[in-house]
């Protein structure tokens, strides 16, 4: 099985990139790339931009998630909503093939500073990437990830990481993994 996974922010210091490194441990047996959104750069997207042509690291983005099994992704929050960053590249991906997640099964998470983990952006998520071919299978939050989460350990809380757990084996489960 082909997991390609990424966290939908450019942040060099990422903590939903922490959480996916983490998550992809559990599929040991599998082949995992981790992607980060930093290698595939596009311009702000407008219909001018557009008519100049499309961002080859935004076709290299599609590719990548066409050659994936399944996905695993995690939504950075701002605000409420996607990063900047990763809506435009959505924004970029759904003009040059409008079902560019190609109804890939997804596990679908998120982590935030706050207590409410990113369920912000989760729910945006739930609701707008299926109508990008994202057939979103499992979702998980991590909220508090400063209290709730150890680079070297992962997840610290014990309530928290039986969760986890369980989303992952939900998840492996829905795929036949």
């Amino acid at each position: 099985m082909k997991i390609v996974a990424f966290a939908g922010s450019n942040s060099s210091t990422s903590i939903n990139k922490e959480l996916v490194k983490y998550t992809l441990k559990q599929f040991s047996n599998d082949e995992v790339i981790l992607l980060d959104l930093n290698d595939f750069q596009a311009p702000l997207f407008s219909v001018d931009q557009e008519k100049k042509g499309q961002p080859e690291g935004v076709k290299r983005f599609i590719e990548a998630i066409a050659n994936a099994d399944v996905l695993v992704c995690s939504l950075a929050e701002h605000n409420q909503n996607y990063s900047v960053y990763f809506k435009n590249l959505l924004d970029w991906a759904s003009r040059i093939e409008r079902n560019f997640f190609q109804n890939k099964p997804m596990f679908l998470m998120s982590t935030s500073p706050g207590g409410f983990g990113g369920g912000n952006v989760l729910n945006v998520a739930k609701a707008g990437l299926p109508k990008f071919g994202a057939d979103i299978k499992t979702i998980f939050s991590l909220p508090k990830f400063g209290e709730n989460f150890d680079i070297e350990k992962g997840i610290v809380n014990t309530e928290l990481k039986e969760v986890h757990q369980k989303a992952v084996k939900e998840f492996k489960e829905q795929i036949n993994l």
